[in-house]
């Protein structure tokens, strides 16, 4: 077993005070060595975490027994890992725990969850059923689960602009599906605003499927936000669908340009990564400010001396939005 668990979860239970939730979360996590991105809003939380076992498994207990979250459920997704997956600790006050802009409440109406169990024998058995990928292009482009219908949208804010082009199947039963299980809570709820009746959505998202089912049908990895950019779902049927954006070949290798004034996230082989010094074109390999060549492809940002504690108390010589706001 690997020393290192990565927690993927959220939680839409209202938070009263963001603020200071925010300060006693961001405590915890540095007494008990996390790093990750956790992101507060009013209306809940969501996170991602590393750290070693018995850290995530303390982490987990400490949400879990806190009063805020009485009654709820926090469906962590637990991965192992040989070594943390994240280089720093932000935790950060915003207005939604995803961002959306989408006129729903999850709490009051949101698609039926489906359990990956349930899902899978959906999937095998039901000839009306229509899959429906909630998340970006650049995720979809390396992993999506067979038949999906995709979006080339950035972000899910773009959604609206998309959904003419499912209208055709609102006589269909529509299952959503992102990561985690977050972005489709308000998906789904905002398929059902505009008219789609029966919307049900993945509970837990692509990582709890391939926990728990195997990940059967979900073709290519799953892009992940951390420093492993992708994660193996499929164990049973696992084919690759991504193409090398250079030589067109079959690749699993997703980076950055390592122009950072292009920056753009490519499926680019590890030959052609080589080859053109870890840009995605001629024009960018010479570009005189691109950076050292990185085998993995991944470009942190520049942060001498960076300390997870330096981070906690630079937060408090500045305000968030919110505050600023106040």
């Amino acid at each position: 077993m690997k020393p290192y668990r990565v927690i993927l979860y959220y939680n839409y239970t209202p938070i009263p005070d963001a603020d200071t939730y925010r300060e006693k979360h961001h405590l915890f996590c540095l007494e008990n060595r996390l790093l990750g991105r956790i992101i507060v809003a009013s209306e809940g939380l969501n996170g991602t975490v590393s750290g070693l076992a018995e850290d995530c498994e303390r982490y987990m207990n400490w949400l879990e027994n806190d009063p805020i979250f009485a009654g709820s459920n926090f469906d962590f997704k637990v991965e192992e890992h040989e070594e943390h997956t994240f280089a720093k600790l932000h935790v950060r006050v915003k207005e939604e725990i995803v961002n959306s802009d989408l006129p729903v409440d999850p709490r009051v109406r949101t698609g039926k969850h489906l359990e990956p169990a349930d899902f899978k024998e959906m999937l095998k058995n039901d000839p009306d059923v229509v899959l429906v990928d909630m998340r970006s292009n650049y995720e979809h482009s390396i992993g999506k689960f067979k038949g999906a219908v995709t979006f080339d949208m950035e972000t899910l804010r773009e959604l609206p602009e998309h959904v003419q082009e499912i209208e055709h199947l609102k006589d269909k039963k529509i299952i959503t599906y992102c990561t985690g299980g977050i972005k489709c809570e308000k998906a789904s709820a905002y398929l059902i605003e505009r008219g789609f009746e029966n919307v049900y959505q993945l509970h837990g998202g692509i990582i709890k499927y391939g926990l728990e089912e195997g990940g059967e049908d979900f073709e290519g990895k799953c892009y992940v936000f951390d420093n492993r950019v992708k994660t193996e779902v499929n164990t049973v049927n696992p084919v690759i669908i991504s193409k090398c954006h250079i030589c067109k070949t079959d690749t699993e290798d997703m980076v950055n340009c390592a122009n950072p004034e292009c920056n753009e996230h490519l499926p680019i082989c590890a030959t052609c990564l080589l080859e053109m010094d870890g840009a995605c074109s001629v024009a960018c390999k010479n570009h005189p400010r691109k950076r050292p060549y990185n085998v993995r492809g991944y470009y942190s940002k520049q942060s001498d001396n960076y300390t997870p504690e330096f981070g906690f108390k630079s937060r408090k010589l500045t305000k968030s939005p919110l505050e600023q706001n106040a």
